[in-house]
């Protein structure tokens, strides 16, 4: 059966009526003024047709052929089959049971029986199934596994033609795709409804779990590691517990913490290794006596440690105490290659064991260095040039390195601020007071809530332990004239005395400057944490904030050719960054050469990259990807002109999106049956819903419209009986 539908009121079908009597009227006129002329009978006829098509065309014509369907109506029955279905959260006849075990208990009784009593044909099939163990299972393993609604939904659509309605049993756990929301519009333009049935409780399961942990790519030997990790509660009460670092089943490290109830806690754990290698480690936490689920208090990870030797560059003026304690410290860490200058006012440049006569004045010989402390020293005649300044910057941004900046109260520091070195410095200095400011009495540094938490002010693994002991630290009475924070610092302490208009003057902050670190101490007499106790602070403090910001330069190297990576620990779908720093053969900044990138996945899938060469002439290239499978990757990078050659691995964890007793997403249940036009219940009503199935209308007529106002070559024949028309007249002579 075929018809014309007509898109236009009947006002514009008489309206188009009277323009094609108007267009005969001047045919016939134009005919009879033009002497009958057969030639111009037939132009006249040429643009009469032309126009009757244009009206044709505004009234919106649609040829509808309508196609009876002889098929049995289909009825098509989803079953959710993903990892959160394995929640029991069900109650069943004597007791509760799994989301999936509801479900196979009800295929085993065939509950769509009277949908085929009704005559219609049951399509019954499983979605987001995860991979089944066997060949294939170290390939699926790094794949990301959860539960796609628009897929399934969309697929069924696709592939069934007589589909009278859809019925969805799920949990409603979206976490996969795009959103369902824009298929349901499919599925109402078509007239099918989607059913759905709840599978599972509003609540969640009472329930503690490790989500994440999110440890360090290496640690180094004999120093504390932080492995931070992520524990939710489900329980309605607070758990005092105690978390535990595993090897196999020694214990290497504990921490007792209080989980607030029904929340997030975000934390870490402090680890002291005592051997070179790689370990896989786990964290967990005892099981409470109410928890609903207890597979789920632990989880695993990977972490290697090695022992790095950090090249550190110590610069000031004058030695000062804060020098002379820091140069030991760090002149007896076994870790740590050090070298000293020391611009002596008037009398030269200092000398002796690590000491160096002049500043490293170019990229070759600065770019050793893992770590440059400033002191008290500026830009200016017998200390800093322009050049050298525009050399560190170049060195943190461009190579990774870290920056700290320890004025003193000769106020030296001020002329940093008219160099490269400004756009570094993580708080902004007061001009007005160029030598600090002097107190009488002994100040202390405070702890913000940033610093609380952070590794470079932890001197204890329990946070309360470690902010008591910051406060008995031994003081100080003078500090830099700082003004505020930049934006982008991050401040760990601040005066414990002075303020101003903008908050508590920030002593101790951080910032990332390009792919380096930078450390700003805003007073000279962290030498005094030594009372008493000796090297256990002092040196325990610049320890870490040497080892901090040199971590990344030391993720994977080798003679001639590092690599680090951003971020350190990427998820899947990440954009890892990759930066290569390359020497030549004489050791200098590669530059203008050619260095190249191989990365297998861990499904043996391979991909090509040329890395493009960082402006600066640093010896830096950079490349980056997208990672789309879990696992370790396999990276080389090699530089072939310069027989550089370094071969790493980069794990990247696959996000678990299946958990196990989250409550059932019924508000994206509802939402898809009501944009249907079809209804979502609990599962104590799938009679019911199967009932209402039952009785639906049989699918209309499949329609197939042709839109003849919209197609092309209705439009290019009307345009060529115009172009006829018009050149028709000029080779009559018609003006």
């Amino acid at each position: 059966m075929s018809h014309w539908s007509f898109a236009d009121s009947s006002i514009v079908i008489l309206a188009g009526i009277g323009v094609l009597a108007l267009a005969a009227w001047l045919g016939w006129s134009n005919w009879q003024r033009n002497g009958r002329r057969g030639k111009v009978a037939l132009l006249e006829a040429l643009r009469f047709v032309a126009v009757a098509m244009l009206t044709f065309t505004l009234l919106r014509p649609e040829f509808v052929q309508e196609i009876q369907r002889t098929d049995p109506p289909q009825v098509a029955i989803l079953t959710d089959a993903s990892g959160s279905m394995q929640t029991r959260d069900v109650v069943g006849t004597n007791n509760i049971v799994a989301r999936g075990a509801w479900i196979d208990s009800q295929n085993k009784r065939a509950f769509w029986t009277p949908l085929e009593e009704a005559g219609s044909k049951v399509l019954v099939g499983k979605f987001s199934a995860p991979p089944e163990l066997g060949a294939t299972n170290a390939l699926s393993q790094a794949r990301e596994i959860g539960t796609d609604l628009s897929g399934a939904l969309g697929s069924v659509l696709e592939q069934q033609s007589n589909l009278k309605a859809v019925l969805l049993l799920s949990d409603g756990d979206w976490n996969l795709g795009s959103s369902p929301i824009g298929i349901s519009t499919r599925y109402r333009d078509q007239s099918i409804p989607v059913y759905s049935i709840v599978t599972g409780q509003d609540e969640s399961i009472p329930d503690l779990a490790m989500e994440e942990v999110a440890a360090p790519a290496y640690g180094l030997l004999g120093e504390q590691i932080a492995i931070p990790y992520t524990v939710q509660s489900h329980l309605p009460r607070d758990v005092a517990t105690e978390v535990r670092l595993m090897q196999g089943t020694e214990q290497l490290a504990t921490k007792k913490i209080t989980l607030p109830a029904n929340s997030r806690f975000r934390d870490s754990i402090m680890w002291y290794p005592r051997e070179v290698g790689e370990f896989d480690l786990r964290l967990e936490f005892p099981v409470e006596p109410d928890e609903g689920l207890r597979e789920n208090n632990s989880a695993a990870f990977h972490i290697a440690v090695r022992v790095v030797k950090l090249n550190v560059l110590v610069v000031d003026s004058q030695p000062r105490w804060e020098y002379r304690y820091l140069r030991n410290a760090l002149a007896r860490d076994p870790s740590v290659d050090l070298s000293c200058l020391l611009f002596h006012p008037n009398i030269g440049t200092g000398g002796g064991r690590d000491y160096l006569s002049s500043f490293p004045g170019s990229r070759e010989m600065l770019s050793r260095y893992d770590v440059i402390f400033l002191g008290d020293v500026g830009v200016g005649n017998r200390q800093l040039s322009e050049k050298d300044a525009g050399l560190i910057k170049g060195l943190v941004e461009q190579q990774g390195s870290g920056l700290v900046f320890m004025p003193g109260r000769l106020g030296n520091h001020l002329s940093l601020m008219d160099s490269e070195l400004k756009e570094l410095m993580p708080v902004v200095l007061d001009d007005a007071k160029p030598t600090g400011v002097g107190l009488q009495n002994e100040s202390a540094l405070t702890l913000s809530n940033r610093g609380r938490g952070h590794l470079l002010t932890r001197f204890d693994a329990d946070e309360m332990v470690n902010e008591q002991i910051w406060k008995m630290l031994p003081g100080f009475y003078w500090s830099t004239a700082v003004a505020k924070s930049r934006p982008g610092s991050e401040v760990l302490a601040v005066h414990s005395e002075l303020r101003n208009q903008w908050g508590r003057i920030p002593l101790l902050a951080i910032r990332s400057a390009g792919r380096g670190k930078v450390l700003f101490m805003g007073t000279d007499s962290a030498w005094r944490w030594r009372r008493g106790v000796e090297d256990k602070f002092h040196y325990r403090f610049w320890s870490q904030v040497a080892r901090w910001m040199a971590h990344k330069r030391h993720l994977a190297e080798k003679e001639g050719i590092r690599l680090s990576f951003t971020p350190e620990s990427p998820k899947v779908g990440d954009t890892v960054f990759l930066q290569a720093t390359v020497l030549d053969e004489a050791g200098f900044p590669l530059e203008n050469g050619k260095v190249n990138g191989a990365i297998v996945s861990p499904t043996g899938r391979g991909e090509q990259l040329e890395l493009s060469e960082v402006e600066g002439g640093w010896g830096v290239y950079s490349a980056e990807f997208s990672p789309q499978e879990g696992g370790p990757f396999d990276i080389a990078i090699d530089a072939p002109e310069q027989d550089r050659e370094l071969k790493t691995k980069l794990t990247v964890s696959l996000p678990k999106r299946e958990k196990l007793g989250r409550p059932v997403n019924r508000p994206i249940l509802d939402e898809i049956a009501t944009i249907t036009g079809g209804e979502s219940a609990g599962t104590d009503q799938l009679g019911e819903i199967i009932k209402k199935i039952s009785i639906l209308p049989e699918p209309k007529p499949a329609e197939i419209r042709t839109r003849l106002w919209s197609n092309p070559w209705w439009g290019g024949a009307i345009l060529l009986l115009l172009v006829v028309y018009w050149t028709g007249r000029k080779l009559a002579g018609l003006v």
